[in-house]
């Protein structure tokens, strides 16, 4: 059997093999790390006065910029770490040496340069990143390199053509609302926290349509009213704000607060017009993002909108109580008669209002229900049966019967949802 001879120059590439696996291992945590901490928690450790804070900082406001020179480093130090482990495998050992050493490294670079690393990355990010981040920060600023990782995305870009890898990873809506669902059953949060994070993330969603109260269950009082009249219809309804009509439903004249009426009558000007005491209406697209218009209702100091729709009716009211039970849930005070809108009967079949949103329906059944061309499970019902249900009439969807349970006028007021029965039509026929 021939020795093997160990030559100078197979020590030098034992070093520089070994250099470029700590070079990984240094890489590997500090892309971990980095890419862990937030922008905000950046900025706390800076106002704190943590030593590497400030470097820190520079890498994660802009991370394609730190990411993309890093990702590219890793792959010119494995492509040569390996090329130079077969070399020296090839050389003492010959060809059946390079297989087994092309092996070998395979095991090494996921145990020593990626497993260990950043799991040690992810279990100590804050000091993993302030460790890394200076000298993250002076790699990226080496030109070449920042010119030639900067030419491979432009080329990547000519390829597949985007800005998607200029801009570095991001996390979709859906993405994240997995991750809020998934740290809620790991009780990294807890459920009511998990209930506000996803609030917040469909606020952007919501347009003030969704949350409205329709024009047909408006409390609103004439303006040929008087001051008395309109405050009794305040106080039985436990209102403080009503809007004000002048000839017909879609001529709203402004708002009247009851704080308003109580002083007009108390003054002895109760039998006045409450045309008197009026003040003035916002008017607001029924299409309009909630999230803008409570903005708009917080700068202006206005708590009532009318909604409009596209012909210049009038769609509704908002509040900003209806803007905020978006975000934190229904808020229920001493004058709202309390009704559930989903109510479970005893023979497992669910009586539903008809105001109630769709989406909110197809969480408690688990299925999807349509909600493009309506909002509401009774528009729902309605739009599907194509005509103005009689009680009774019912549909079929996602293996579940809706039936108009209470019809008031023209308008489906409850749906009663059982499942579905084997072999009946989708919608029940016009008479």
């Amino acid at each position: 059997m021939t020795a093997v001879e160990f030559t100078t120059t197979d020590l030098w590439l034992v070093v520089a093999i070994v250099l470029l696996l700590l070079a990984l291992v240094f890489l590997a945590v500090a892309e971990t790390a980095v890419n862990r901490i937030s922008r905000h928690k950046a900025q706390s450790l800076v106002d704190r006065g943590v030593r590497g804070g400030g470097a820190l900082l520079r890498l994660v406001e802009q991370p394609e910029r730190f990411l993309n020179p890093v990702l590219l480093t890793v792959n010119i130090c494995q492509t040569v770490q390996t090329v130079l482990v077969a070399t020296l495998a090839g050389s003492l050992f010959g060809t059946w040496g390079v297989v087994v050493g092309t092996v070998l490294n395979v095991v090494v670079l996921f145990v020593l340069t990626e497993a260990i690393p950043k799991t040690y990355a992810v279990l100590h990010s804050e000091s993993a990143a302030l460790a890394t981040a200076r000298p993250t920060g002076t790699l990226v600023r080496f030109a070449p390199l920042r010119w030639l990782s900067n030419g491979l995305i432009a080329l990547a870009n000519w390829v597949l053509p985007g800005k998607g890898l200029e801009k570095g990873p991001f996390v979709s809506e859906q993405e994240l609302l997995g991750i809020v669902e998934t740290a809620a059953q790991e009780e990294v949060i807890e459920h009511e926290e998990r209930e506000l994070i996803e609030s917040i993330i469909e606020f952007g969603d919501t347009v003030a349509r969704e949350v409205m109260v329709p024009r047909p269950d408006m409390v609103t009082v004439a303006a040929t009213a008087t001051v008395a009249e309109a405050l009794d219809v305040a106080i039985d309804h436990g209102f403080s704000r009503l809007p004000v009509l002048d000839r017909n439903v879609d001529d709203v004249l402004g708002i009247v607060y009851t704080k308003d009426l109580v002083g007009a009558e108390r003054a002895g000007h109760g039998f006045h017009p409450v045309g008197s005491v009026v003040r003035k209406a916002h008017f607001v697209p029924e299409t309009k993002p909630v999230a803008r218009l409570m903005r708009e209702m917080q700068a202006g100091k206005f708590h009532m909108a009318i909604l409009v729709d596209e012909y210049g009716g009038i769609a509704g009211l908002v509040t900003l109580e209806d803007c905020l039970e978006e975000l934190v849930g229904e808020i229920v005070d001493e004058y709202d008669e309390e009704e559930a809108e989903v109510q479970r009967l005893p023979d497992g079949a669910l009586l539903v209002d008809g105001g109630t949103p769709i989406d909110e329906l197809g969480d408690v059944l688990e299925v999807e229900l349509p909600d493009d061309d309506w909002d509401t499970v009774g528009g729902f019902v309605l739009g599907t049966l194509g005509r103005v249900p009689e009680a009774g009439d019912h549909i079929e969807h996602a293996g579940f019967r809706f039936t108009a349970e209470r019809v008031d006028g023209r308008r489906i007021a409850r749906v009663r949802v059982t499942p579905s029965e084997p072999g009946v039509p989708d919608v029940t026929p016009a008479p």
